[in-house]
């Protein structure tokens, strides 16, 4: 896999509706399963220094736990308050098994 791409998983390890905190290049992020679909994001919430990984998946969506604020989870689009700010998202590609992101 092309570098700066490092393998965090293996392909079918998160079901559906699933999450996996992350460290790559030391970033703290998330892999999420999205109705079968692979996204990665910043592990905080853009409103509070929350973890997201308290929170759950909806859809194509993650809610963080603490004040109930969605976050698109392609483009990290903050979509109820009270945050207002995206989140970041990386790529992720699927190759040879595994999950690959770029933190970069």
């Amino acid at each position: 896999m092309d570098a700066p791409f490092e393998a965090v998983a293996v392909e079918g390890e998160l079901a559906p509706g699933q999450m996996k905190k992350i460290r790559p290049a030391g970033r703290r992020l998330l892999l999420c399963n999205a109705e079968g679909d692979y996204y990665a994001v910043d592990e905080m919430c853009s409103h509070e220094d929350y973890s997201l990984s308290l929170g759950c998946i909806h859809g194509r969506k993650i809610k963080c736990s603490l004040h109930g604020s969605y976050f698109d989870l392609a483009s990290g689009e903050a979509l109820v308050e009270p945050a207002d700010e995206p989140i970041r998202t990386y790529p992720v590609k699927i190759d040879a098994g595994r999950i690959w992101v770029d933190p970069t």
